[in-house]
């Protein structure tokens, strides 16, 4: 049975695939032999398995990203999340690489892909704007209680790294007001963690992980890594 998690989720490593991915080619079927009468039959391609988006824009980085999870298995069927802050924007998939849902999201103040060694032992006062990253990287996920009793999405607890709902306790930061807009340019303000809207939480991200683990995916935005896969895990 499954156990809700409110124990250390720790990094499974910090590579990530951001562009040219190296997926598989997929050469034409070779043609059948024909019969003397017949016309040679047209080949026919094997299709490979992307990540769906549907409708929903997304970026190329993410795309590829989708596409690769997909295609190498490296969720392991478990339900999959793509974090993209250049776009400020989170996908959450089922364990088939389908979209589940889509939804704006707040980041880290500061631009930058690790965090600060020890920052999740720290008081939130003593951390620096410029150390207010997100930090790019696979992770194992699952769902928790924060210090307060409310339920978020631990993507790292030793680095107090998790994805919740908007937090909407300082006015002046107009957080909700800054999901609603149309521009990625303003949602960088949090401590590092992923801001999202309430209701895409609740009707997304916790039914989606309610009885199961999985994997989030935070592409970089300041430098170009490759996720080195071993039996589907990668080494931090």
């Amino acid at each position: 049975m499954y156990l809700m998690r409110t124990i250390t989720t720790k990094v499974i490593c910090l590579g990530l695939l951001v562009s040219g991915i190296g997926l598989p080619h997929v050469f034409a079927a070779e043609d059948k032999p024909a019969a003397s009468t017949s016309k040679p039959q047209p080949s026919v391609a094997k299709p490979l398995k992307w990540g769906d988006f549907g409708q929903e824009r997304a970026s190329l980085e993410a795309r590829n990203m989708a596409a690769w999870v997909s295609e190498a298995g490296d969720n392991q069927n478990m339900p999959f999340v793509i974090i993209d802050k250049t776009d400020a924007k989170v996908f959450v998939f089922h364990p088939d690489g389908r979209l589940h849902g889509a939804a704006p999201a707040l980041l880290g103040l500061a631009l930058g892909d690790v965090s600060v060694p020890g920052i999740g032992n720290r008081k939130l006062a003593s951390i620096r704007p410029e150390e207010r990253t997100t930090p790019a990287g696979r992770f194992l996920a699952s769902l928790g209680r924060n210090a307060g009793g409310k339920e978020i999405l631990w993507v790292d607890y030793e680095g107090a790294l998790s994805l919740h709902p908007v937090v909407t306790s300082n006015p002046k930061e107009q957080r909700a007001q800054r999901l609603a807009t149309a521009t990625p340019l303003d949602n960088r303000i949090s401590y590092g963690c992923i801001n999202v809207p309430a209701p895409f939480f609740k009707n997304v991200v916790s039914k989606t992980f309610k009885t199961t683990n999985g994997i989030v995916y935070i592409l970089p935005e300041t430098r170009s890594t490759s996720i080195q896969a071993s039996s589907g895990l990668a080494d931090h």
